[in-house]
Formats: C-alpha cells, sequence, structure tokens
C-alpha cells in the first residue's frame, strides 16, 4: 500500500494507461480521482474498483475546454481538501492529418501542440498551488518517447510531447522550494485500444522489430513506473524524464536489420 490515504487526481483516466494508471493507484491505497469527459464511463470503472474494496471518485474535463482544468481541481479540493499526486495522462493526435513537416497543416499542428500542452501546463498550475499550501506533492507528466526520437510523421504529437519533457524539468525546480517533485514517463508502443485502432499490424511488426524486447509495453507496466514516482520512494527525484520502452531508441538505428540477421545464425 505504497499510496495509502494519498489524493490523486487521474486525467484521460477511463481507457488504456490512464485506467491502468488509476486500478494500480487504488490498489495501492490511494484515493482516486478520475478526471475524465465521459462520466459514465468513469462512474462504471470506479463502481468496479469501489466494489472491490477501493476509493475511487470521479471529475469532469474535457481537454478542449480550459475551465474545466480549473473546475476539476477546485471539485476534488472541495471534497477531499487536498491533491497529493496529479498524473497528466491526457495527450492527442490526429495521426490521419499530423504527418511529415511537409504535409501537415499548421493550423493542425497549432491545434495538437496547443492542446497537448496546455492540458498539461494548466492541470500542474492549478494542482501546484495547493500542494504547496499542504507541503508538497508530486506531477507526474505521461510523455512519449516520440518526444525523444523524431518520427517520420507526427510532427505535431512529437513537438508536444518534448515541450512537456522540457515543462516538466521546469515545473521541477520552479516548484521545489515548495517541496513539489515533478517527473515525466516516457512510454513506447504499449498495447492499448489507440494503438490497435491507429496502427496496421505491418506497422507494429515493423516497429517492434527496434525494441530489443521484442514486444509492446503492457499499460500496467507503465502505471508501475508511476507509483514510483507518487510513492514516498522517490522522494528525492525530480526533473526526470524516464522512458519505458523495452529499449526502444537505445540501439543503433540499423539495430532491426541486423538483429534479424544475427537471430539466424
Amino acid at each position: 500500500m505504497k499510496l495509502k490515504d494519498k489524493v490523486v487526481l487521474i486525467t484521460a483516466s477511463t481507457r488504456g494507461i490512464g485506467l491502468a494508471i488509476t486500478k494500480c493507484f487504488a490498489k495501492e491505497g490511494a484515493i482516486v480521482y478520475m478526471a475524465a469527459r465521459n462520466l459514465e464511463l468513469a462512474k462504471q470503472e470506479a463502481d468496479k474498483l469501489n466494489s472491490e474494496g477501493c476509493i475511487v471518485r470521479y471529475v469532469y474535463n474535457d481537454a478542449s475546454k480550459p475551465e474545466s482544468y480549473i473546475s476539476m481541481t477546485d471539485e476534488v479540493i472541495k471534497d477531499a481538501g487536498r491533491i497529493d499526486v496529479l498524473v497528466n495522462n491526457f495527450g492527442t493526435s490526429n495521426p490521419g492529418k499530423d504527418l511529415d513537416f511537409s504535409n501537415t497543416d499548421t493550423d493542425i499542428f497549432f491545434d495538437i501542440v496547443n492542446i497537448n500542452l496546455r492540458s498539461v501546463f494548466m492541470a500542474s498550475k492549478e494542482a501546484a498551488k495547493h500542494m504547496a499550501k499542504n507541503g508538497g506533492g508530486s506531477i507526474i507528466n505521461i510523455s512519449s518517447v516520440g518526444g525523444l526520437i523524431p518520427d517520420i510523421s507526427q510532427v505535431a504529437y512529437g513537438t508536444s510531447k518534448a515541450a512537456i519533457n522540457y515543462l516538466t524539468k521546469l515545473i521541477a525546480v520552479h516548484e521545489a522550494k515548495n517541496n513539489i517533485r515533478c517527473n515525466a514517463i516516457l512510454p513506447g508502443m504499449t498495447a492499448t485500444d489507440a494503438v490497435e485502432k491507429n496502427l496496421t499490424e505491418g506497422f507494429r511488426e515493423l516497429f517492434m522489430r527496434h525494441i530489443p524486447f521484442k514486444r509492446m509495453g503492457a499499460p500496467e507496466e507503465i502505471a508501475a513506473a508511476a507509483v514510483y514516482f507518487a510513492s514516498d520512494d522517490s522522494a528525492y527525484t525530480t526533473g526526470q524524464i524516464l522512458t519505458v520502452s523495452g529499449g526502444f531508441g537505445l540501439a543503433t538505428p540499423v539495430y532491426g536489420d541486423l538483429s534479424d540477421k544475427l537471430n539466424r545464425r
């Protein structure tokens, strides 16, 4: 029970990595607030966990409505009196239109960069105000290896995640005086519904040739890293950019081709 009685707010928490973090945190004893646009779905997931003895509630958040970052934070404070941990899990892209540099429409680029970066900036700013009053806290940003390693497409998504990585370090430095830690987790290709829907099987297989573990990550493996950053085990850890990607990006760029040849020997 590493997170017992910690009050946690998690954005985009009804599916994928966000839901895995919600479940993991709840089972570690946290009082979890699921921030979601679809409150009916959030209620369904919360009810399941509450029936298992967890404490899970839900608040409204729509990333396209900046005011909802303020209202969701205020609602948690009104209900619980504090926020100990914030997990900024929201992130979006538009694979059909977020292409390479030359072919991505300017408005599409700035729409994606704006909503992704704003979600972290606004939620963190609101939560940090309350964390400072209560002696500190932990902010965890779910970024992406796409913010470290340029891809052949998704120029806006990658740019937004690179900015979030840098913002993570800035928050860590600026808020240390208030005993607020800020770290980022960078998942690689993870087995979520979004990956299943947006990436073809052929692309997934090609991508995994460049992952030394030769598999996608599980959402629960991302959640395990988040538990560390949320718990007191990381009380002296801040400003860190942790990749959880099975080793993607560590090897030579021709690793995929070379490893196939070596494995046939």
